[in-house]
């Protein structure tokens, strides 16, 4: 596989997408504190833009989820890095680089229904929808994507191309 020429989504488009986001956040959570949980590894690019869009109160947590081996999905969720402070009653975001199949999302989402939170929402950067067999729906959308394999900001495979600007396609090399 091979990095396409051209991005599917430039940096600039991304940050754009990113202000406007934390802006409805930010609208969205007036008068609230706000609890963002960000999915790692792929979410912490996008998740570090997003925080400083947000203009409310908020603390911060890290859940760690792996599901794909390269470029294929194992078929089962592990749940590694949990969140320190407790859920309960708290407004939680989820965000995350890429709403896929929603299997992952879906775990995690149900973390944080079983330990009691007040609200609990989702933001994600990239929404596959082609691709889903959970079905899952994000609050908050940056960019809704065809099923392609796609690296850049945050998203990898086999833990390269992750500190691109912008979102590229893996293309297939006998193409």
């Amino acid at each position: 596989m091979r990095l396409s020429e051209h991005p599917l989504i430039g940096a600039e488009t991304i940050q754009a997408r990113v202000r406007e986001l934390g802006a409805q956040i930010t609208t969205d959570y007036a008068g609230r504190e706000l609890m963002v949980i960000v999915v790692l590894k792929g979410g912490l690019l996008f998740a570090a833009d997003l925080l400083r869009a947000i203009r409310v109160p908020l603390s911060l947590e890290y859940i760690r989820a792996k599901s794909y081996d390269g470029d294929h999905s194992q078929g089962h969720v592990e749940l590694r890095v949990l969140p320190e402070q407790p859920l309960r009653g708290k407004h939680v975001l989820f965000v995350e680089d890429i709403l896929d199949t929603g299997r992952t999302t879906a775990a995690i989402m149900d973390t944080a229904k079983d330990s009691g939170a007040a609200s609990i929402q989702l933001c994600v950067l990239l929404d596959k929808p082609s691709h889903r067999t959970t079905p899952v729906h994000a609050d908050y959308v940056g960019f809704t994507i065809d099923d392609h394999f796609v690296v850049g900001y945050g998203l990898d495979f086999d833990e390269h191309h992750r500190e691109l600007p912008a979102i590229h396609v893996m293309e297939n090399s006998f193409k």
